[in-house]
């Protein structure tokens, strides 16, 4: 594995965090303010996810949030370049695949873990909200992700 990690894949897996990472949390700090909540309360809700007292915790909870965020991100990073670099049709129709992901991240989020977490309806019955979900998984995260997977191997 420390192989697989090293050199131009490890990278690849720290940018597209990066890069999605951000792209995705800062489309929540910007909904999260138009909604008129604050955005440190939404840093809170997500690392309220895996430590539920974090809601409570202050500026520390919105620190873990974030920090949350981006290592769930790494993960989700990580396996779609390791499944390029691994799945010869991925690697053909990186851009497709990379899209599809997206969806299929989306399902987890909100059909899954939301759901079973928070007790929210899945799926929304809100157009609007379900079209910012998508956007946010699909574009921001998943061909985000497909993107720099494909800038950043040998094949290209």
């Amino acid at each position: 594995m420390a192989e697989t990690l090293s050199g131009g894949t490890g990278r690849r897996i720290v940018l597209a965090t990066a890069i999605a990472g951000t792209l995705d949390i800062g489309m929540a700090a910007i909904e999260t303010a138009r909604a008129g909540k604050p955005v440190a309360g939404m840093l809170r809700s997500v690392a309220s996810g895996p430590v539920p007292d974090a809601a409570n915790w202050g500026a520390a909870g919105s620190a873990l949030g974030l920090a949350v965020h981006f290592a769930i991100m790494a993960v989700m990073a990580a396996v779609f370049i390791l499944a390029r670099d691994r799945i010869a049709w991925v690697r053909a129709h990186t851009l497709l695949a990379a899209a599809l992901y997206g969806v299929v991240l989306w399902l987890v989020m909100y059909g899954l873990v939301l759901p079973l977490r928070f007790g929210a309806p899945f799926p929304s019955h809100d157009p609007t909200a379900l079209a910012k979900q998508l956007f946010a998984h699909v574009v921001l995260v998943g061909l985000t992700i497909g993107l720099v997977a494909q800038s950043g191997s040998r094949d290209g």
